[in-house]
């Protein structure tokens, strides 16, 4: 249930977060119908049914009930526990993935891109451990370890389907400019951490609480836009190395998250390397600007030099 009220809110908060996105429609709601001849850019349900007899330029995201399918989809259709419908008549230009949920393409149904299924029994496992007690099956670290995976894997395939232009500028800046970033990141984590400091204080006198949970709020999103890129930056490295060429967003997400979460779990080298990506990731988000330009420190610098 918990999970359930997150995502959404920090998703909003990535989507109205980033300006140039504002202008990419949205719906989110439980029930939606894209109808014969309608035209939406991105849905998004949570529990709910989302029909599309007409065209989603973009994304259809769904966290559990069912995705049907008989129009057009520009980009990916995602179903987290969701029964996704493709019929005959469907036309998906992008990936279609689906996570602990069930997928069934009719004949003649086109998907231009990767189709990736992932099929596991969530909810029975869950059960199954807190049923028998969590001592002596599982230590709690791990489950946390295992939550915290879960919640990035989501985080992963949700923000790499809505902002691919944005991952794939911001992850090209970190491998062609790699130090200057690593540079940035790491005077920002220092300042960050300082302004943190600062404003817990001024909650002395109240006037530091909205400077804090702005902060806050500003680090959270840094912090999981920054890591996409990373398993994007990643993921590319990988593809490339077995040439492996113009792999899907997604699916270069997926690889790179794999990859990253596998380096994590490796005790003290994984706390190293996650202090690392940390670094990066905190220094291309403030580099790209949430991955809108190559860099807007330089373009600032540019323009002081002309006004003297």
């Amino acid at each position: 249930m918990k999970i359930k009220i997150i995502l959404p809110l920090v998703l909003l908060f990535l989507i109205s977060g980033l300006s140039p996105l504002n202008g990419q429609g949205l719906i989110l709601q439980k029930n939606i119908t894209v109808e014969e001849h309608d035209v939406q850019d991105n849905v998004v349900s949570f529990g709910g049914t989302i029909l599309v007899k007409g065209t989603v330029t973009e994304n259809v995201i769904a966290f559990g009930g069912d995705i049907i399918i008989e129009g057009e989809v520009g980009v990916a259709v995602v179903g987290f526990g969701a029964n996704i419908v493709l019929k005959s008549s469907a036309e998906i230009k992008g990936d279609v993935v689906s996570i602990a949920g069930k997928l069934d393409k009719h004949p003649g149904a086109f998907v231009k891109g990767d189709t990736m299924t992932f099929f596991f029994d969530t909810p029975e496992v869950f059960k199954g451990i807190f049923k028998n007690g969590l001592s002596g099956l599982i230590p709690i670290i791990l489950i946390f370890k295992l939550i915290s995976l879960v919640f990035w894997f989501i985080l992963a395939i949700i923000l790499a389907a809505l902002f691919p232009r944005q991952t794939m500028l911001a992850s090209t800046q970190l491998r062609t400019a790699f130090w200057p970033t690593f540079g940035v990141g790491f005077l920002s984590i220092i300042v960050y951490t300082g302004l943190i400091i600062f404003s817990a204080i001024l909650t002395l006198v109240l006037i530091g609480i909205p400077i804090l949970i702005t902060l806050i709020a500003l680090g959270i999103a840094v912090k999981i836009f920054g890591r996409i890129i990373i398993f994007y930056f990643f993921g590319e490295s990988l593809t490339q190395a077995f040439n492996k060429k113009n792999p899907a967003t997604i699916a270069t997400v997926l690889f790179g998250f794999l990859l990253v979460s596998f380096i994590t779990l490796i005790p003290i080298i994984g706390s190293l390397f996650s202090a690392v990506i940390s670094i990066m990731g905190w220094g291309v988000i403030i580099r790209t600007k949430f991955g809108t330009t190559e860099n807007w420190l330089k373009k600032k610098r540019l323009i002081f030099i002309q006004a003297e």
